[in-house]
């Protein structure tokens, strides 16, 4: 897929999306971009994938940012609402996925991982958003209001200077920090953890937890509300309390 920089599989309703360019740092090139693209587009409507993992090869680099070098070439100035695919801005999924963070995250890989509905760091991985040091922007960086303290949030962005994992651990924006080897395992069992419950509830949870984001309380009620309708009346919220008396999984139809 776009030249080999990303890679996509599937393997038993988990996609693994992986970026595959560490020669450049898994920099946000145009063929990345594209890359990124086509594989969240593809992962939104296969209906063989429930939950993603967005990751990086290696044990280094998750994703260094933007391509500096081809901003320089082409002169690029403001960039388009499009320029980099931002899940909830200008690429919507209603499935959850999560970022498995193998290594540095430094600007547009920040914002990958900010843009991901959970993620899994390994120990030795850093993040930063260092656009303020090369004179560029991060307005994408919006949803960390809801992420994290509005001065932590104004520390990251006027700094540029990076933390630990652990750090983005305390501060929440990671959900866990393991060692390397077992990164992509954790991050799996997390996602089967999410596969195996119902996919309509889970959906709609997704959505909700969004809309609380943007609304007050009142209205993200009513909001929540309707979301649920189609789970209460679906055949999976009969299967759920049948299998608990049967003693049994439950056997999900998403309907």
């Amino acid at each position: 897929m776009s030249e080999g920089l990303v890679r996509f599989g599937v393997e038993d309703g988990i996609a693994v999306i992986t970026m595959d360019d560490p020669e450049h740092r898994n920099a946000l090139s145009l063929t990345m971009r594209r890359g990124l693209r086509d594989a969240l587009e593809r992962f939104n409507t296969d209906p063989a994938c429930q939950v993603g993992i967005l990751t990086a090869s290696g044990s280094q680099v998750f994703c260094a940012g933007g391509d500096l070098k081809e901003m320089a070439e082409h002169q690029i100035g403001v960039p388009e609402r499009t320029f980099v695919p931002i899940l909830n801005r200008n690429l919507w999924i209603d499935k959850p996925i999560i970022a498995a963070v193998n290594g540095i995250a430094f600007g547009g890989g920040f914002l990958l991982a900010m843009m991901c509905d959970l993620a899994v760091a390994a120990d030795h991985a850093r993040f930063a958003m260092p656009e303020a040091k090369w004179s560029r922007g991060a307005p994408w960086s919006i949803p960390l209001h809801s992420m994290m303290s509005q001065r932590v949030w104004m520390e990251l962005a006027l700094t540029g200077d990076p933390i630990d994992a652990q750090r983005a651990y305390e501060i929440g924006f990671v959900n866990r920090v393991v060692t390397p080897d077992v990164l992509l395992s954790n991050t799996m069992a997390l996602a089967r953890r999410i596969r195996d419950n119902a996919p309509l509830t889970v959906r709609a949870t997704r959505q909700m937890i969004y809309m609380a984001a943007e609304m007050g309380r009142t209205a993200a009620w009513d909001v929540a509300d309707h979301l649920f309708e189609a789970v209460y009346r679906s055949e999976d919220a009969l299967e759920g309390p049948r299998a608990f008396r049967e003693k049994r999984a439950p056997q999900w139809k998403g309907r």
